[in-house]
Parts: structure tokens; sequence; C-alpha cells
């Protein structure tokens, strides 16, 4: 596998060549798959968040490497994802997560107005 470039967004291509799948897998993963939900530019291509190809490394790891099934990858990649949220403390749709920064910001804002009255 190729080094995985530093953004956030990846076309179909730029996946396929970073983890070495072919496009028509990855579609097929995709479908078989519920954590890969790429996001459609307006131009109609697929693009995958970062997340999107972390998990599909990790697919094609328990695929390839450990032999899985795609039920048990299905449940195994489940667990990984459930295991990653807990972990890191914060499992936050994005909804909540803009109200969190909408929050954030007020209260830096009141910080700063108490450091320069």
């Amino acid at each position: 596998m190729e080094n995985i470039p530093n953004k956030m967004y990846f076309k179909i291509g730029e996946v396929a060549k970073i983890t070495e799948v072919r496009p028509y897998v990855l579609r097929y993963w995709e479908s078989e798959f519920s954590l890969i939900k790429p996001k459609k530019s307006l131009s109609k291509q697929r693009v995958y968040s970062r997340r999107d190809l972390d998990n599909i490394i990790e697919i094609k790891r328990l695929l390839h490497k450990e032999r899985y099934t795609l039920e048990g990858a299905k449940k195994r990649l489940k667990e990984l994802n459930a295991a990653n949220d807990n972990q890191m403390g914060f499992a936050f749709s994005q909804q909540s997560d803009k109200a969190n920064l909408i929050k954030i910001k007020k209260e830096l804002k009141n910080i700063r107005k108490l450091l320069t009255t």
C-alpha cells in the first residue's frame, strides 16, 4: 500500500491506488459494509472521507490477511469502530458536534470579554 496523503477526502481512483483495491470492488464493499458511506461531489463522483479510507484498509486486512468471511468482517469492523468511538470518549453525531462547537465558541467569546475588561 502507498503512503496515505494527509487530506480529508479522496476520489475513488485515489482510494483504489492507495489500497490496491479495484474500483468495482470498492463499490461492492459500499453495498456490503454500512460503515463505508462516500458522498457524491457536484460532478456525481464518489468522495471518500478519511474514515471511509481507514475502514476500507481494515476491511482489506480482515478479508485478505485474517481470512474473515464477509459476514465475519462486517461484525468485526463494527466491533472495532465501536471500541474506537468509546476509546476516544466522544461519539457525537454531526449535528451535536456543530452544537458543541457553537457552545465552545460562545464560551471562548465570554472568556475573551473577561480578559479584555
